[in-house]
């Protein structure tokens, strides 16, 4: 799996404006992205969304082309 790909999972703001989270790879690392400045807040399937990237993430970047040697 490519450093490249995205997931993105939607949720609101605290004033119930449509956000996006977006969960990522860098160089072996999961990184998650919340709205910036904001805080997110997920309906239950939401959630679950974002725990399904976050875990397809933990998979890729335990990929043997995303291990670190020298960590």
């Amino acid at each position: 799996m490519a450093d490249d790909e995205q997931w993105q999972v939607s949720c609101r703001d605290v004033a119930g404006r449509r956000r996006n989270m977006a969960v990522y790879v860098n160089q072996g690392n999961v990184v998650v992205v919340a709205p910036p400045g904001e805080t997110a807040v997920l309906a239950p399937l939401e959630a679950g969304r974002l725990r399904a990237a976050i875990r397809e993430a933990v998979v890729a970047a335990a990929a043997p082309e995303h291990t670190i040697s020298d960590r």
